[in-house]
């Protein structure tokens, strides 16, 4: 049986207006509060977006203008609302509560301003039962000064209309959702207010007065689509249609949990605990065969924020000793406990297949090199940042300067494209970067030079082999000069054995004709060869 929990978030945007302006400013829910209002500038003009409950107990009501507020009130307390700020809140908020739930969603008919959705679907019994997971729910969050009730439904809709116009009880199974939803209010559907105002012109005010009357029927009797909305979502709250869920974040498929009796204040007990939960983790990833590329640890504060930390690996792996490592290199105690906190969740956010390698006689040498190199590489990315280390990919261009692309070490490799990295083409190991210039004799203008100097060193040559002619690549775009002219690359030795390479930038004839004003061709060395 499916279980959705509805969270309405009471009064939301008054709630983090009083958490944003400190701890002095009076409360505004406290019995001897003033009214208080937030105010929206819209195309209408400036318009209530928010009301504390002595504003609403003084028949103020929200969409209604400042100035009928003020004429109506005039003690009433306005502040500027910001719904940026309250869709920032919220986001948190639902990261947060994955404390109960690794699916938690937004609810999109509030705007994104006043309510959660949780699929405990399978786990409530890690909670004490259905009626201990609410009474925690909002028993936390009443701890972080947020004011909630929660319901417990098989359809969001049923579980939305119980969270605001339930009774004490506010849970409902398949067996009994239709009746428990019978005496409550049509407005609780999360219909229109065209729907709704049509609805009580025919009679209907409860839920239960839809029941008896054709689907079809109730649908033609409103206006402008009105009925069918109505039915969707009677069907929806029903359990007769379906309501998808979009989470805030994709759930993960592994992650480690634990929750604490008494809030860990430190990151000696943070790290004390995270072993435990990296065993979770890995005995539930090992039994699929998986291992994980990037891990995050998330600390759920009891004030309602939360915490985190990710690192990442070049290589699958699921050993518990080499996550703790980097997780103490990536720094543990950039988690804030804050006031305490009373759950750590590990979550692994990139999994891929942990396969085991057969290697040949003779290359256990080079296995052990490469997965220390692999180690380094994580621990480096993990004390530095993922940016900070960078590997050299091949890319598809004839010009040297543009055959690589840099990229983080822990990124996946894109795959390679046409051309990068061709095995015929004699590259040295070690490029200048820019080529530095070389003064050459040559007994021929397109031939190999005979001697050249460099650096301030002449060196005789005594073999050469080329040229390779590369021309420049116009379809690409050309901010270096340098990119413009082709080139004839040489591979030389000198009569000391050291080999270089070396090119002609300019054509004569071609790109050079002597005319005033043109650049004469030029000799440029490149690279070396070991």
């Amino acid at each position: 049986m499916r279980r959705i929990v509805s969270v309405w978030l009471i009064d939301w945007p008054v709630t983090v207006w009083a958490r944003s302006v400190g701890p002095n400013t009076p409360d505004p829910f406290a019995p001897d509060a003033g009214p208080l209002a937030l105010i929206l500038r819209t195309a209408r003009g400036q318009i209530i977006h928010a009301l504390n409950p002595a504003a609403r107990a003084a028949n103020l009501s929200r969409g209604q203008t400042q100035a009928d507020a003020l004429a109506m009130i005039p003690r009433l307390t306005c502040h500027p609302a910001d719904p940026a700020a309250d869709q920032r809140a919220l986001e948190a908020l639902a990261i947060w509560a994955e404390r109960w739930s690794p699916s938690v969603t937004i609810d999109p008919s509030e705007g994104g301003l006043e309510g959660l959705f949780l699929d405990l679907t399978g786990a409530t019994h890690l909670f004490g039962g259905e009626a201990e997971t609410l009474i925690r729910i909002q028993s936390r969050l009443k701890a972080a000064g947020i004011r909630a009730r929660a319901a417990m439904a098989p359809t969001p809709g049923a579980a939305w209309a119980l969270a605001r116009w339930g009774d004490a009880k506010r849970i409902a199974t398949d067996a009994d959702v239709r009746a428990v939803l019978a005496p409550l209010p049509i407005e609780s559907l999360r219909i229109t207010d065209a729907a709704l105002k049509q609805s009580k012109r025919f009679g209907l005010k409860r839920i239960g007065d839809l029941y008896p009357m054709p689907r079809a029927g109730l649908a033609r009797r409103f206006r402008d689509g009105a009925g069918v909305g109505l039915v969707r979502r009677l069907d929806q709250a029903i359990g007769a249609a379906n309501e998808a869920l979009i989470p805030t974040r994709a759930p993960p498929r592994y992650r480690g949990w634990e929750a604490y009796a008494d809030p860990l204040g430190d990151t000696a007990g943070i790290e004390a605990r995270l072993p435990e939960l990296m065993d979770q983790l890995a005995q539930a990833m090992e039994s699929d065969s998986q291992g994980a590329r990037a891990l995050t640890l998330t600390g759920f504060r009891v004030d309602g924020r939360t915490s985190a930390i990710s690192v990442r690996m070049g290589r699958a792996l699921r050993d518990v000793g080499i996550w703790m490592r980097l997780f103490r290199e990536a720094g543990i105690e950039r988690i804030d406990p804050g006031f305490g906190i009373d759950a750590l969740m590990l979550t692994a956010d990139v999994t891929e297949p942990v396969v085991a390698l057969q290697v040949a006689m003779g290359d256990e040498d080079q296995a052990r090199h490469a997965e220390g190199l692999a180690a380094l590489i994580d621990r480096l990315s993990a004390r530095l940042g993922e940016g900070a280390v960078r590997v050299a990919d091949p890319y598809g261009s004839w010009l040297p300067e543009r055959a690589e692309r840099w990229r983080p070490a822990l990124a996946r490799r894109p795959p390679p494209e046409e051309g990068a990295g061709d095995p015929h083409r004699a590259r040295p190991l070690m490029l200048l970067d820019p080529p530095e210039p070389v003064e050459t004799i040559a007994d021929l203008p397109h031939g190999a030079p005979a001697q050249f100097i460099w650096r301030r060193v002449p060196r005789k040559v005594a073999r050469a082999d080329g040229p390779e002619r590369l021309s420049p690549e116009w379809w690409r775009p050309r901010p270096d000069d340098r990119l413009t002219r082709t080139r004839d690359y040489y591979r030389v030795e000198d009569d000391q054995g050291l080999r270089y390479w070396l090119f002609r930038e300019g054509l004569y004839g071609s790109e050079y004709t002597g005319a005033k004003g043109e650049r004469p061709p030029s000799w440029w060395m490149h690279g070396m060869f070991p």
